[in-house]
């Protein structure tokens, strides 16, 4: 199973390209709202999502979490004791952990990036404590994915396919939707 956290205010394409990708590579995805199952972006598009925050279950059959990044989602993310704490259960079982635009940042705060590759929205690098930042558009390092903005979140989707899935259902998937990269 794969956790999209939502959180009020997170941004509407971070969210939503990363879950189509996957749910046509035939990920079992469910979005989380973390403040309830109707969740407002940054942008107005109200999402109902699938379950809530007390309704995951941290154990051997989680297989990634993604946090979308948006402004004040990233805060409200970071924030919630929930998605804290199954950030760092699959950090600490090896399990993927996406996180797109300004989301990042929560993963430098909570001292997961320490020595790892990776990016984020350009102001937010200074928050990536101990992280092996160039200004890449995507960061693929061990079990963390990073990306740097709604611009790339399609590809973002299709890294994070690629790692749940193999290289060649990501390739299939991008070319069923005319993915020029």
């Amino acid at each position: 199973m794969v956790y999209l956290f939502l959180a009020e205010g997170f941004e509407t394409v971070e969210a939503l390209a990363p879950l189509d990708i996957l749910r046509r590579g035939k990920v079992e995805l469910k979005t989380v709202g973390i403040t309830g199952k109707t969740v407002v972006s940054s942008h107005g598009v109200e999402v109902t999502a699938d379950l809530t925050a007390d309704d995951i279950a941290l154990d051997e059959n989680i297989e990634a979490v993604i946090l979308p990044g948006g402004m004040p989602g990233t805060l409200n993310l970071g924030n919630s004791d929930k998605v804290i704490n199954a950030v760092r259960y699959c950090y600490e079982h090896d399990i993927l952990i996406g996180a797109i635009c300004a989301a990042p940042s929560i993963l430098g705060e909570m001292g997961l990036l320490e020595g790892k590759k990776a990016t984020a929205f350009p102001g937010f690098e200074l928050k990536l404590k101990g992280a092996v930042y160039n200004n890449g558009y995507i960061e693929t390092d061990g079990n963390i994915i990073t990306a740097r903005g709604m611009g790339v979140a399609t590809e973002f989707g299709i890294e994070l396919l690629a790692a749940l899935k193999g290289r060649e259902t990501a390739d299939q998937v991008k070319a069923s939707i005319q993915c020029r990269n």
